[in-house]
């Protein structure tokens, strides 16, 4: 007898039981229709791209933990991410897109890292881009904001932030301080101040060299208080000594006006300069989203705007603003800190037949009228006791079972039950549609995230 290989899945990818990725795919509906709400095409790019595309940027991290291989005389690798294929297939296209070009795109990317708790080697994005052709306007920076807030309240998150920055407003200040070739170092210092605080974060910035006067000055900037009308005017006070600064001020309260006209509410927004994203990448307006409640988890959603999305593959300029979640990881967390709504329970019917009689034509007629009416439905036609039937649909969750005997096949009725309550009812087939679908409505309200 063949020896049986133990199956298992390799660490670091999420597999889901049924009901789990029922509620996994809830919530990727939902990112769809809100993102779909703001006029974005859907995209979809190969897993699998030629290693040179991918690696055109090449080098350190990324190189490291990429999943590469050669398959005869090809040299392939896999997405690491999905704004390096959304360049490639900008530049790829170009002449037939239509600009500004909005995408969103929901997907799996690939990573070589330690897999550890809640870190994957698969996982899947969500991310949103604006791409110009040559130019692109604020406003989108703007808009940003709004649809992670839409995005994240269609969920049923509320107790979330979305910080916001400017580059310009900090590349124009270290300029003006004379340390943009430190600025690397200087924001991974800062970083630090929600963790150890102003005085220690003044200790590490004067033993890295940083003078007296610009250790203080950088502190005073970055902790900055009064809400967002107060920080916008507190930078007023700077305004003048530096143009890259200026440009970072005008744009950062343009944003910041904007964004109740968009529907963000002041409490869902705040400006925060200790926010730089990545240093060599974004260029104005930057994104980070944490939960009040869970600030341990880090941003569930951030990005910015960048000035020259494919510069790899062509000399066309062509700036963009996008975001991007982290989909699996945020699903990850919120099982975690059991934030997802399991009621009502996830099913893969809404219905439930239930066949009585040696026919099945009558059931299966029933079935194709049902589905032709947006119901889900299955049919149970396995030899099973009857309890085990009913045991089948509880166990599924399915709210709704149909019985169909002989005395309803000639009366032209159905027998109608709602697990939940134990109603049952003999009614005809169009009333049997309404009441289902009246009690799927209440049901479809809920949430998929609760408790936040």
């Amino acid at each position: 007898m063949m020896e049986k290989i133990k199956p298992r899945t390799l660490s670091g990818f999420m597999e889901l039981e049924p009901a789990m990725q029922s509620q996994f795919e809830k919530i990727t509906q939902t990112l769809r229709e809100t993102y779909a709400l703001y006029g974005f095409y859907p995209l979809d790019t190969p897993i699998l791209e030629a290693s040179e595309v991918l690696l055109a940027k090449g080098g350190g991290e990324t190189e490291k933990q990429i999943y590469r291989f050669q398959k005869g005389d090809s040299d392939l690798s896999m997405r690491f991410d999905l704004t390096v294929p959304l360049a490639k297939y900008v530049a790829l296209h170009y002449g037939s897109l239509t600009f500004p070009f909005r995408r969103f795109q929901i997907g799996k990317v690939y990573r070589g890292e330690r897999a550890q708790r809640g870190r994957f080697r698969e996982f899947y994005q969500a991310d949103i881009d604006v791409i110009g052709d040559g130019a692109l306007d604020i406003i989108n920076e703007a808009e940003i904001p709004s649809i992670i807030y839409k995005t994240f309240s269609e969920l049923g998150l509320t107790r979330f932030q979305i910080r916001i920055n400017n580059r310009k407003v900090l590349n124009g200040f270290f300029e003006m301080l004379g340390l943009t070739s430190r600025a690397a170092d200087i924001m991974r210092t800062i970083d630090k101040l929600e963790k150890v605080g102003a005085d220690t974060v003044r200790e590490i910035l004067l033993e890295e060299g940083v003078s007296a006067d610009a250790a203080d000055e950088i502190l005073r900037f970055i902790t900055l208080g009064g809400g967002t009308d107060g920080i916008l005017q507190a930078l007023e006070g700077w305004r003048g000594k530096n143009e890259t600064l200026d440009t970072g001020i005008t744009e950062l309260g343009t944003v910041a006006r904007y964004l109740s006209d968009f529907g963000v509410p002041a409490s869902h927004f705040k400006i925060d300069l200790t926010i730089a994203r990545g240093l060599d990448y974004y260029t104005g307006t930057v994104y980070e989203t944490t939960m009040l409640d869970h600030p341990e988890i880090g941003s569930i959603c951030s990005g910015g705007r960048y000035d020259n999305l494919a510069g790899y593959y062509t000399d066309k300029k062509l700036p963009g603003v996008g975001i991007s979640i982290g989909l699996t990881r945020l699903f990850f967390v919120l099982q975690d800190k059991k934030l997802l709504n399991e009621n009502p329970p996830a099913s893969p019917a809404d219905v439930l037949i239930l066949p009585m009689t040696d026919d099945l034509g009558a059931a299966i007629s029933l079935a194709t009228q049902l589905r032709a009416q947006g119901i889900r439905t299955q049919l149970h036609c396995e030899k099973k006791k009857f309890k085990a039937k009913i045991s089948y649909a509880d166990k599924l969750a399915i709210p709704y079972v149909i019985f169909m005997g002989e005395d309803e096949i000639a009366n032209h009725t159905v027998a109608l039950k709602e697990l939940a309550s134990g109603e049952q009812t003999n009614t005809d087939f169009d009333a049997a549609v309404k009441r289902i679908q009246k009690g799927l409505a209440a049901r479809a309200g809920n949430k998929v995230i609760v408790g936040s």
